[in-house]
C-alpha cells in the first residue's frame, strides 16, 4: 500500500477567500471516489490549528500499488481536477510512503 499525502496553502485576500477555495478543492478531490482504480481512500481536511507554519488542507489517500499511484497523476479525473483548481492553491507539499 502507498500513502499519498498532499498539503496547500490557499489563495483568497481573506478567510472567507481561503474558506470557500479549501471547500471547492474538497468538493473536486472528494468527486474522485471510484473513478480512479486502485484509489482506495480518499479523505481531505482543512486545518484547526491556526498556526503560522501550517497548511490549510491536506489530501490523504491511499492506493494499492505504486504503479496505481503513478497512475492517478495522470488519469483524466485526477487532471481535470488539478485543471479546476487552477491558481487557488499558493504552496503544495507532499508525501508519498509505503507500508
Amino acid at each position: 500500500m502507498i500513502k499519498h499525502i498532499v498539503m496547500w496553502n490557499m489563495a483568497g485576500d481573506t478567510d472567507e477567500d481561503r474558506r470557500k477555495a479549501a471547500e471547492f478543492l474538497r468538493s473536486r478531490f472528494e468527486a474522485l471516489r471510484g473513478q480512479v482504480p486502485g484509489l482506495l481512500h480518499l479523505e481531505v481536511g482543512f486545518d484547526h490549528s491556526r498556526v503560522d507554519y501550517a497548511c490549510d488542507v491536506v489530501l490523504y489517500t491511499e492506493f494499492e500499488s505504486q504503479a496505481a499511484l503513478d497512475a492517478y497523476t495522470t488519469h483524466p479525473a485526477h487532471l481535470r481536477v488539478k485543471g479546476e483548481l487552477g491558481q487557488s492553491r499558493i504552496a503544495r507539499h507532499q508525501v508519498d510512503y509505503a507500508l
